[in-house]
């Protein structure tokens, strides 16, 4: 670590206080050509938990022929019954429709999130439905939720922009945004899904979904870093008000349904910017360092996180 870097030189109009919502271990580890081994994933998440991260997104019960990297998932989650147990850890997982429900529930999951899309070719991608038949599909999933008193979390993918459809008009993202709230979901986490947004265009968005009766604090931000945005994109987004910010420890991940999709905001370049803006995550930057050098060395490659690199530096 370099000693008392970087210095805390806060900024005016900023949140005191972000929560980092890490989705390495089901968004990054999902995207890797190789299956990772379930007891590496295990021990990824609690060496997360140990280095200050509360909310971890843990795996995602899809079907296992979909995203055969997250097969494990009924393998996984019990590995990790130490860490959902504890009062602070808060363990999310991503399920598709009903059955991916059932499984969740079946583990003892609390927290579950449902993955939409803001635009037609992308819903068709991923889901194999238009918009409106996704929404559809979610609709039960996100009452059950609900009636067993779960959190329930609403991704919207594609909200900047489309590999297939370009550019993403704000109207439409906000009229899913809307109905995934109305249907009940807790929070709302706005997909730049291949990076190409800029800091005007998320203040536009977030001011746009506030005008049609989304509150700020019902909105979280998930940004790739594709054209080097990611941070600028976040700053804007903290400037608005939000206080929830999606991100991958080691910047791992991008989707496997979008291919022009690069890497997640990284976690440590995520620490670093917060730490220097004396915005508190409760996250022990070096710990997190240390951790995603310990996976890219499982995964035999760097880190592509700059600020892994520049701490992991040996003279």
């Amino acid at each position: 670590m370099t000693e008392g870097l970087p210095m805390a030189v806060p900024a005016q109009g900023l949140p005191p206080r972000v929560r980092i919502h890490e989705v390495g271990a089901r968004d990054g580890l999902q995207n890797e050509q190789a299956v990772v081994p379930t007891e590496v994933k295990a021990e990824f998440i609690h060496r997360l938990a140990h280095a200050g991260l509360t909310t971890i997104e843990a795996t995602s019960f899809v079907r296992p022929e979909w995203v055969p990297q997250l097969a494990d998932a009924e393998r996984l989650f019990p590995m990790l019954a130490d860490l959902g147990g504890a009062p602070d850890i808060e363990l999310p997982v991503l399920v598709p429709n009903g059955r991916g429900l059932d499984r969740a529930i079946a583990l003892g999951a609390r927290r579950i999130a449902v993955f939409g899309s803001a635009t037609e070719s992308f819903a068709k991608a991923n889901l194999n439905r238009t918009v409106d038949e996704s929404l559809a599909m979610f609709e039960p999933v996100v009452a059950r939720a609900r009636e067993d008193r779960m959190w329930v979390r609403g991704y919207l993918s594609m909200c900047f922009g489309d590999p297939w459809e370009g550019p993403v008009p704000i109207h439409q993202v906000v009229r899913v945004a809307k109905a995934l709230r109305d249907m009940g979901c807790d929070e709302l986490s706005l997909g730049d899904t291949i990076g190409v947004a800029t800091p005007g265009h998320v203040q536009t968005l977030l001011a746009e979904l506030n005008e049609e009766g989304v509150p700020t604090d019902a909105l979280a931000v998930h940004f790739h870093d594709t054209y080097g945005q990611a941070l600028a994109n976040t700053l804007a987004a903290l400037q608005h008000g939000v206080t929830t910010v999606d991100a991958s420890a080691g910047g791992l991940g991008g989707c496997p349904y979008a291919k022009s999709a690069t890497g997640n905001l990284a976690t440590e370049d995520l620490v670093w910017m917060l730490d220097g803006l004396g915005i508190e995550t409760g996250v022990d930057l070096g710990r997190l360092v240390t951790t995603s050098g310990w996976l890219a060395e499982r995964l035999g490659r760097p880190s592509p996180s700059r600020t892994v690199r520049a701490l992991s530096h040996k003279e």
